[in-house]
């Protein structure tokens, strides 16, 4: 079984555009300064559909995770984690973390990751791994 991959829409396709090339693009609300994430048309925060995309930095922090030990077909038979990042510009998201090991001991809270990206035939996946590894 192949993994699932999302399929880009018009509102997300400048996401899924620069994770192909190595970035991680976050939207603005130009009115009200706020960062957000997943991509929309308008600020979650107000409403206003004047927003403009960045670069991300790609720091983060680990805010919560799960470490799945059910084997998936799409993912190998080894644990994964499935977490939630707090990125460096406000906004959280839902990754998993990669390069180390799936244990509690390696993957504390709070500790700084960095993205990294995987590609899947047509298209790349953000992932994050402890800064620096």
């Amino acid at each position: 079984m192949d993994r699932a991959l999302p399929q880009p829409t018009p509102e997300t396709q400048h996401f899924w555009d620069g994770c192909k090339v190595g970035e991680l693009r976050l939207q603005k609300c130009t009115a009200c300064r706020e960062s957000y994430f997943p991509p929309r048309p308008f600020c979650p925060a107000c409403g206003s559909r004047s927003v403009e995309i960045y670069k991300a930095s790609g720091k983060a922090i680990l805010y919560s995770y799960v470490i799945n030990h059910r084997p998936r077909p799409d993912m190998g038979t080894a644990p994964h984690s499935i977490a939630v990042v707090q990125l460096e510009e406000g906004p959280r998201m839902m990754t998993n973390i990669v390069g180390c090991p799936q244990t509690p001991e390696a993957l504390q809270l709070d500790m700084p990751v960095e993205v990294t990206f995987e590609t899947f035939g047509a298209i790349a996946l953000p992932f994050f791994k402890p800064a620096g590894a």
